[in-house]
């Protein structure tokens, strides 16, 4: 375990230069086939100046330098796409990186798939703390089985599902099977975003970690703390050594607590999110802040589809708290349980009566997106023209319990505990 991290710097292109050329000494990497796992562009991080340091230390001392993008269930990146998250154009590949391979995971191919065993149902109920057990089967793409050093490169942000992301996350969801990823969302959404988020070990980190393992393979971590489109620490180690010191530098930069709830969040999303699937992170990141009965805007006009891969099975569940799956599980344990996570992350914590069919979600989420006021309603949400709606009219009253914020998605805000 190596690294460096500052909360009140960036690290220096000499700096980082450092940290990965002594991890790419102690790894071994000479003479082998490399493949690096990376993120694809709904992340922020400085993709492109690791891949050229990483070019510049190991092209023509490697049999391979390959990446695969960690698209978990995210559409596949064109090749224009693919071109700016790695910052190289058409004519690079032709010249300088003409011996280097970038793949999409195409996790919508069955094939792309290849079993490493199952997590026994003992073992989850033991990792779960008796939450749940069922077996577990690890599926991960095949590719890694044809390269002798797997490296993780990624960021780590506070995350609604796992905790913080980042280490082994990139296996799963990032280039698993759909047993693994299903599995590990709903737990993750039983629990709740609010028990969940900003906690550096969970059931569901402990889950990722376990399927990780069944990979016998040299397995490497450059995990990024990004801040201000630089790097506050990088952390090199194993997946899970890498992660440890990550995740307690990304708890201190992405973190935002405050004394009192607000009651109107207003989440301006950028582009590289282009549906709600992506962009729910404006609500995951704010939802600990919020007063009861508190409104969470999520203001996005470039956005015109809620998933451009789940989108049809949210059309027919909707947006709803967890308890509403919970308490009807016959009718709705056939469908995808990430979907359902999902579902259950943008409506957030909530109530819900088998009695009298009502819900009582504890905030009330709001679309200002280019997504058509019948489908936002149909799905269970709120609606907001976006034509109509100015964030900036809301900016600077957060002693009126208003909180705007710019680029949205990335930093947590948490309600500081009284005493």
């Amino acid at each position: 375990m190596a690294g460096k991290g500052y909360t009140d710097r960036l690290l220096s292109e000499e700096e980082i230069r450092s940290v990965v050329e002594e991890a790419f000494s102690k790894w071994d990497l000479d003479g082998r086939r490399v493949l690096f796992i990376i993120p694809d562009g709904t992340r922020t991080a400085p993709i492109p100046m690791m891949f050229r340091l990483f070019h510049e230390l190991l092209s023509g001392n490697v049999r391979a330098l390959d990446y695969l993008i960690a698209l978990g269930t995210h559409p596949p990146m064109s090749q224009e796409a693919i071109n700016k998250l790695v910052g190289v154009s058409p004519e690079d590949w032709e010249g300088r990186y003409r011996d280097v391979r970038v793949f999409n995971h195409r996790w919508d191919l069955p094939d792309t798939f290849v079993s490493l065993g199952t997590i026994p149902a003992s073992e989850i109920a033991e990792i779960t703390d008796g939450l749940m057990e069922m077996p577990v089967e690890v599926k991960l793409n095949k590719m890694v089985l044809d390269y002798d050093r797997i490296v993780i490169c990624g960021p780590v942000f506070p995350h609604e599902v796992v905790g913080f992301s980042g280490g082994n996350k990139y296996f799963f969801p990032g280039i698993g099977g759909w047993e693994v990823i299903n599995f590990s969302h709903w737990l993750g959404a039983v629990i709740t975003i609010l028990k969940i988020i900003g906690v550096k070990h969970t059931p569901v980190r402990r889950v990722i970690d376990r399927a990780a393992s069944f990979l016998d393979k040299p397995k490497y971590c450059l995990a990024m703390v990004v801040k201000d489109g630089g790097l506050a620490g990088l952390y090199t180690g194993t997946p899970e050594e890498a992660y440890e010191e990550a995740a307690d530098l990304s708890a201190q930069v992405h973190v935002v607590w405050v004394d009192e709830p607000f009651r109107k969040v207003i989440s301006v999303m950028p582009e590289m999110y282009d549906d709600i699937w992506t962009a729910a992170k404006g609500m995951y990141k704010v939802e600990p802040a919020v007063a009861d009965g508190g409104e969470v805007i999520i203001y996005a006009p470039h956005i015109t589809e809620i998933s451009y891969t789940h989108g049809k099975i949210l059309d027919e569940i909707g947006y709803h708290v967890r308890d509403y799956f919970l308490k009807q599980w016959d009718r709705f344990k056939g469908y995808p349980w990430g979907v359902l996570a999902h579902s259950t992350h943008l409506k957030g914590f909530g109530w819900y009566d088998e009695r009298t069919g009502v819900e009582r979600p504890r905030v009330r989420v709001y679309l200002a997106t280019g997504i058509p006021k019948e489908r936002v309603e149909k799905v269970n949400l709120g609606y907001i023209d976006p034509s109509s709606f100015r964030p900036e009219d809301y900016m600077g009253r957060e002693d009126e319990g208003i909180l705007v914020l710019p680029k949205a998605g990335e930093v947590l805000y948490r309600l500081r505990e009284r005493r």
